[in-house]
């Protein structure tokens, strides 16, 4: 697999600017075009006393989205610069056009969604569903962070549909990377099947280890964590698992907590 189009999800937020740094960092390594994606939705009417006055409310506001939408377009290529770049804007919901634009996007790269990251405004977009909905494999990227080397990856390993995509969409990353740490914890029939993939990365090119984690006494997540940062990685890689209930995805366990806690970039796919 190789990649050739990036999209990336654009607000206002203060972390934006960042987030577009790392992802044209991205674009430009791997040579492929980065497309901005930007959309909020017009607010609903109000009650007016007539049609006039209606129309020329919607006017207001839709006059207000256009500088809005200039003015995060004009911050996405300044910092996107040196890189191909794409612009797809919307008067709509930011999901819906993100997830029109993964149609010709091999990653989508978002901002993590965490209680205590800043708030996006209206433009902002949610990890899961767009985990859930784009069917491309997700790199959340949590705020601060100008540029993802992935020189040193954890492939945090399950033997499940989820997990082996993720290592699809992750594997133009894992074939340049210096180390990558194939990690598991339970049973010996997991590390059997890690150590599968480990040989499978190997004839990738990938410089890949095997390692069983014990059953944490914390939570899966901070386990998964806490070895990531002992092996001084700065890319994790896994599958995101949830399960839906009329239309919303509800997510558990270690990916809940990956969504919303991670210092580090992940690239999950569900």
């Amino acid at each position: 697999m190789t990649y050739a189009s990036f999209a990336v999800s654009l607000d206002p937020g203060a972390t934006t600017a960042d987030r577009v740094q790392l992802a044209a960092d991205l674009a430009r390594r791997f040579e492929v075009t980065l497309t901005g994606v930007a959309a909020r939705c017009l607010p609903a009417p109000i009650a007016v006393s007539d049609i006039r006055q209606a129309e020329a409310l919607y006017a207001e506001e839709e006059a207000r989205l256009r500088e809005e939408l200039a003015r995060v377009k004009a911050a996405f290529e300044t910092n996107a610069a040196g890189a191909e770049t794409d612009w797809r804007s919307a008067a709509g919901g930011p999901l819906t056009l993100l997830i029109e634009c993964a149609r010709a996007s091999d990653l989508i790269l978002i901002g993590r969604r965490g209680a205590e990251d800043p708030d996006p405004g209206d433009m902002g977009v949610m990890p899961g569903p767009v985990l859930m909905e784009a069917g491309r494999p997700v790199l959340i990227v949590p705020p601060g962070l100008e540029r993802l080397e992935a020189a040193r990856i954890v492939v945090a390993w399950k033997d499940t549909v989820e997990a082996r995509r993720a290592i699809s969409g992750a594997l133009p990353f894992i074939r340049r990377a210096d180390r990558v740490f194939v990690a598991t914890a339970g049973s010996g029939a997991r590390f059997e099947g890690a150590e599968d993939v480990a040989r499978f990365l190997a004839r990738h090119g990938a410089h890949a280890t095997t390692h069983l984690l014990a059953r944490p006494a914390v939570s899966d997540a901070d386990e998964i964590l806490r070895f990531a940062q002992r092996q001084d990685a700065d890319l994790l890689v896994m599958g995101a698992y949830g399960h839906s209930r009329l239309r919303e995805w509800i997510f558990g366990g270690a990916t809940r907590d990956i969504l919303q806690t991670t210092p580090i970039c992940s690239l999950m796919a569900h």
